[in-house]
């Protein structure tokens, strides 16, 4: 089988939802996803793995108790497993995460609006 390339902007076009990660492709037990944010998401934490953001487009800020850091295109941060976090977007921001097959974008933060399903492929 000949791998193929995944266009990111195309699969980016699949969808407009927004803090609603879909998965594009997994290597092992780890997935890459696509997300479009804009506005506050809602504090939470990963107990069991660490999840990285990388920014396509726009800008973002992600929050933590003790501070918060500011991400251009081309940036990228790991959150380490267990530290809470809350990821915001002034304007529509363009992400590719990576975390641990199955992880729920709302982490250890009870049910709500935001909470997507972790299984969600792009087309």
């Amino acid at each position: 089988m000949t791998p193929t390339p995944i266009n990111l902007q195309h699969k980016l076009s699949l969808f407009t939802d927004q803090w609603s990660p879909k998965i594009i492709a997994q290597i092992d037990d780890y997935q890459f996803k696509l997300a479009k944010l804009q506005g506050d998401f809602v504090w939470h934490s990963h107990p069991e793995t660490d999840e990285a953001f990388i920014v396509l487009a726009g800008q973002m800020r992600i929050d933590f108790r003790d501070g918060d850091v500011e991400l251009h295109v081309g940036e990228m941060l790991v959150v380490p497993k267990g530290v809470e976090h809350k990821p915001c977007a002034d304007s529509e921001c363009h992400v590719m995460i990576l975390v641990h097959e199955g992880t729920v974008n709302t982490g250890d933060a009870p049910e709500n609006n935001l909470t997507a399903d972790a299984g969600a492929w792009t087309d």
